[in-house]
This record gives structure tokens, C-alpha cells and sequence, in this order.
């Protein structure tokens, strides 16, 4: 019996020579990740469990870019007692101020993680790094504590589903719109605690950032990781990124699998997910003429530079609807200056935009953009539960960039199509 490839990358970190679904095991991780809210509590465990040095100083990633620029007395607070223990035990992958990313825009554009690699972090989207060909996953911040000291953590190690998914994208349609669909389709419970191991023709052309944007919201139909067969898109773009060893690994043929589900892409529009679950997925024709108060473009989901050349390409020469908020934010510094040097900021704020810093801020109803009471969004994030982005009383839509540019500069959820 063969091995997909999450079970084959769980394997290569320990030192067993096969393992199964459902089986409890121990693995060495490579990569370990925390931010401004997460981190203080793993690194107060850190102390209390008198932990004198951290594993490796190379393995750890410490990314402030939640509550940050420091939007308040205590997360400036948040902020110094990470950055104190950071110089402290000479961690390498340390961000924040200028040089600070949405953390999982930044780690894949840096080259800290890469296939192959077993990566756990104390953020849900950690699995964003499976379109690289790693297993990438979510934990506690107790959990990376016990990383930090050790290098080490226990896994249960999850069945796949396997999605083939064949056809050409039609028009304006993109990675975002094929993961809304799935998670429409399954549920937000539907891949609990499994892989979602995505495949075909389709995802075979599919563009790094489409990958990346699919991954990091396979958290939101349950699942414990997605991952993408690493093949000549993956190398183009670790091979310029990558400073240490990488490997490629691949399902075996007769691997077994909990469930396959085809898709024909071809037959797919834009989708759009209704308050207040990701799974309530509506084709954008479907939509109605719902009205928005704000436009949210950005994120770990969809702020990387495709993303923005894309919602850019719809507002040129275009302007944002004076009743609708327009909030850009590109994910990393260098996507920042990307699209400083392409004219895109320009086009944004000739079309109204605020261009927000890299920051999660706005995604989570931290800041740069919260909703009051009774105001509708339309945002390129990952989540839309009640008082995500602010008031509990307030509605976050879900769509791609394309989806989110057209809505702003017509004011009501509509497609590129319409203008």
C-alpha cells in the first residue's frame, strides 16, 4: 500500500519507515512559527518551563503583524517582550517595523520555508505553505513552546482527500474562487482534520500565488493541512528563494485516500461566501445587488503582487464609489515597493484607495479598517464569522480581488463584467 504525500513528508521526519492514518507519532519540525499575538504566550511557557536556549535559532520564525505598527499601548507591550527575547537567543527570522510582512506572504517570499519541510505555527493559516509541497499546519502556542525547547512535536497523522480538479478557468476566475467552490461544496467541516491534497490539469497551471491563496484556506473547510504536488512552478519559484536544502515528494499511485472529488473548473464563475461561514458559497451571479460600505484588498489569502495587478487592471482610469471605503494592503514590503515601481499604487490612489502598511490588522478587526454596526464588506481575506472584521453586528463577504475591485467602484457586490 502506497503513501500520499503528507504521510511520505510526516514520515521523513521521524525515523519510521512507514506510517498510516490515524497513527500518533513524534516529528522533527523545521520551520516553527509565531506572531505578535501568539508568541507571548509560548515564550512565557518557554520560561516557566525554565528553557535556557531554543532549539535552533534558525528554525524559528517570530513575525510582528498582527496589532502592528503598534496600534495601542498593549501591543506595543506584546511587541518588545517578543523582540527582547528574539535578541535574547539571536533569533535569525525576526521581523517587524519596515521589515515586517503578513507572515504568510513573507516566509514563502524569503524562502524560510520550502517543500519538503514539516512547518507548525501559532497562527490557523500556517497551512498556507502546503502550495510549496510542505506539510504546514496550525498549533497551539503551548504547542510551539514545546517546539521552541525540543524541535520536536506529536502529529496524528491525518487521511487525504484527494481533489482533481480539470478544465480551464473561465474569465476573472482564479484560486480563490476553486477553494470558496470546494468549501462550499464539502462544508466547513467537510476535510476535519484531513489533507486536502489538491491535483488535475487545472492546478497544474495554476500560478504560485492561486496555490498559495487555495492553501491557506483549507483551515476553513476543517482541515488539518492542504498541499500541492510540487512540480516546475514550484521550482521557478523556490530556486531563486531557497539558501538550504529542499525535496520534493509526490502520492504514490496506489495511496489510499478518504474521498476523490473531481471538479470541472471550466464550468465555474466567481464565487462569492455569505455571512457568516466561508461555506456559504454564492456564484456571483447569484449575488444580488448587495450593497457594501467598504473593500478590503489584501491579506495572507490574496495581498501578494498578482493579486493587486489584478484588482489594479480593474480600477485604471476607474474610481472607488464615494460611499465605499477602499482599503489596499500589500502584503510585504517588497509586494509594497513591486507595485510602487509598477504604477499600481498610483492607480489605487487615483481610485480612492487607502494603501494600508503590510499589517493583519483589518482581516481580524484589529485595525486599519473596522466595521461599525450594521456596515457590509466585501474583503479578499479568509474569514467572514460574525465580528470578524468588527461589530458583531456587521457582514464580511468573501471574494477574490477581481470580485472586490469591481464591488468597490459600483458599490454593491457585482463582476469586472458589469463595468
Amino acid at each position: 500500500m502506497g503513501n500520499t504525500i503528507t504521510e511520505k513528508i510526516l514520515m521523513a521526519h521521524t525515523k519510521l519507515k512507514e506510517i498510516s492514518a490515524g497513527q500518533l507519532i513524534n516529528a522533527k519540525v523545521d520551520i516553527a512559527l509565531g506572531n505578535d499575538i501568539t508568541a507571548p504566550i509560548a515564550i512565557k511557557e518557554f520560561i516557566k518551563a525554565q528553557g535556557k536556549k531554543v532549539f535552533d535559532k534558525s528554525k524559528i520564525a517570530l513575525v510582528l503583524d498582527h496589532f502592528t505598527p503598534n496600534k495601542d499601548i498593549s501591543s506595543a507591550q506584546q511587541c518588545k517582550f517578543i523582540r527582547e527575547f528574539a535578541l535574547e537567543h539571536k533569533i535569525t527570522h525576526f521581523y517587524e517595523g519596515g521589515q515586517v510582512g503578513v507572515e504568510h506572504a513573507l516566509l514563502p517570499e524569503k524562502g524560510i520555508v520550502l517543500p519538503g519541510d514539516l512547518v507548525i505555527g501559532a497562527d490557523s493559516h500556517t497551512c498556507t505553505y502546503g502550495a510549496l509541497g510542505a506539510f504546514a499546519t496550525g498549533v497551539g502556542s503551548t504547542d510551539l513552546a514545546a517546539v521552541m525547547l525540543t524541535g520536536e512535536l506529536w502529529f496524528k497523522v491525518p487521511q487525504s482527500i484527494k481533489f482533481v480538479i480539470n478544465g480551464k478557468l473561465p474569465k476573472w476566475v482564479s484560486g480563490k474562487d476553486l477553494i470558496l467552490n470546494i468549501i462550499g461544496r464539502i462544508g466547513v467541516d467537510g476535510a476535519l482534520y484531513q489533507a486536502m491534497e489538491f491535483t488535475g490539469k487545472t492546478i497544474s497551471k495554476l500560478s504560485m500565488a492561486d496555490r498559495l491563496s487555495m492553501a491557506n484556506m483549507a483551515i476553513e473547510a476543517g482541515a488539518k493541512n492542504g498541499i500541492f504536488p510540487p512540480d516546475e512552478i514550484t521550482t521557478q519559484y523556490v530556486e531563486s528563494r531557497a539558501k538550504r536544502p529542499y525535496k520534493f515528494y509526490s502520492s504514490d499511485a496506489d495511496a489510499v485516500y478518504s474521498d476523490i472529488i473531481e471538479i470541472d473548473a471550466s464550468k465555474l464563475e466567481p464565487q462569492v461566501a455569505f455571512p457568516h461561514l466561508p461555506s456559504n458559497v454564492k456564484g456571483v451571479s447569484k449575488a444580488g445587488k448587495v450593497k457594501i460600505d467598504q473593500s478590503l484588498i489584501g491579506s495572507c489569502t490574496n495581498g501578494r503582487i498578482e493579486d493587486l495587478r489584478i484588482a489594479a487592471k480593474i480600477f485604471k482610469k476607474r474610481k472607488a464609489s464615494s460611499n465605499v471605503r477602499l482599503i489596499v494592503v500589500p502584503a510585504t514590503p517588497f509586494i509594497y515597493k513591486q507595485a510602487m515601481q509598477e504604477g499600481l499604487l498610483e492607480i489605487f490612489l487615483n481610485a480612492g484607495a487607502v494603501i494600508s502598511p503590510p499589517s493583519c490588522g483589518a482581516c481580524l478587526g484589529g485595525h486599519l479598517g473596522i466595521l461599525a454596526e450594521g456596515e457590509r464588506a466585501i474583503a479578499t481575506t479568509n474569514r467572514n464569522f460574525v465580528g470578524r472584521m468588527g461589530h458583531p453586528k456587521s457582514e464580511v463577504y468573501l471574494a477574490s480581488p477581481a470580485i472586490a475591485a469591481a464591488s468597490a467602484i459600483l458599490g454593491r457586490i457585482a463582476s469586472p463584467e458589469e463595468l
